[in-house]
């Protein structure tokens, strides 16, 4: 199966919710990853809210887009990070 981007929606900043093909819905945030040229434009977030969904992955409005299986990684990892269990910070080892 090929992952592809079934829906999108704005968030806010440089966030976006996924939905992929294969039923994962996610949050990507692309703010660390509009690298480039053809990104450049896109660190104005009127721009880079200016997104639609072309073939199987976001497209913005200059051309510029990501391999869905490149967001389906970003977004996986980083809410690995996020949601990664923080017992053990700030707290005294018995």
């Amino acid at each position: 199966m090929f992952l592809e981007i079934a829906q999108a929606r704005y968030i806010s900043d440089y966030k976006l919710s996924l939905k992929f093909n294969d039923g994962t819905e996610t949050t990507a945030d692309l703010e660390n990853e509009l690298n480039g040229t053809v990104f450049k434009p896109l660190k104005d977030k009127s721009e880079f809210m200016k997104f639609s969904i072309v073939f199987n992955t976001i497209e913005w409005e200059n051309g510029a887009d990501f391999a869905p299986v490149y967001l389906y990684g970003l977004a996986i990892s980083q809410h690995q990070m996020g949601s990664e269990p923080n017992s053990k910070y700030g707290t005294a080892n018995r």
